[in-house]
């Protein structure tokens, strides 16, 4: 059974068994039918075998358009990733790190679903401001009073500068 260019077999899980290579958060999952994968020549290590085999990847997935994530997620990562995305909305991720188009592939998809994962992620609370307790205060002080006892009684004559 063969599958067509432009569209990879399904790489193995990177990491645990049984965790889908296109997971981005529970049980939301990038779908196949919505990446885009080209391949051209990479410029990276393999000697001759650079010149003569197709190893860097190119993944993109339109964020735009997607109806895989849900709304609040998606006009999230809109926002965060605006500097990484194409005028159509397009996240474009490469990679020609490896010697092996296979390799490559499943770096550009786990880079793919992180960035995804991140910029979808809800905010982090909002830190509540406190009051430094009392007891912090006067012990800081305290060492620096210290501190200054120590330097002033160094030197000759235990006096200042004068």
């Amino acid at each position: 059974m063969s599958t067509p260019a432009h569209r990879p077999a399904r790489p193995a899980a990177p990491g645990r068994r049984g965790h889908s290579p296109y997971a981005i958060r529970g049980a939301v999952e990038l779908p196949e039918s919505e990446l885009r994968w080209r391949f051209s020549r990479s410029s990276g290590p393999g000697g001759q075998h650079v010149n003569t085999s197709d190893t860097q990847v190119e993944l993109r997935f339109d964020l735009a358009a997607t109806s895989a994530l849900p709304a609040a997620w998606k006009e999230r990562a809109l926002g965060r990733l605006a500097g990484r995305l194409t005028e159509e909305g397009v996240l474009i991720v490469r990679s020609s790190g490896h010697r092996s188009q296979w390799r490559n592939r499943e770096e550009a998809l786990r880079r793919m679903a992180g960035l995804l994962a991140e910029a979808s992620a809800p905010p982090p609370k909002a830190r509540r401001e406190r009051k430094v307790p009392r007891a912090v205060v006067e012990r800081r002080l305290r060492e620096k009073r210290h501190r200054a006892e120590l330097k002033r009684g160094r030197g000759r004559g235990g006096g200042g500068w004068d």
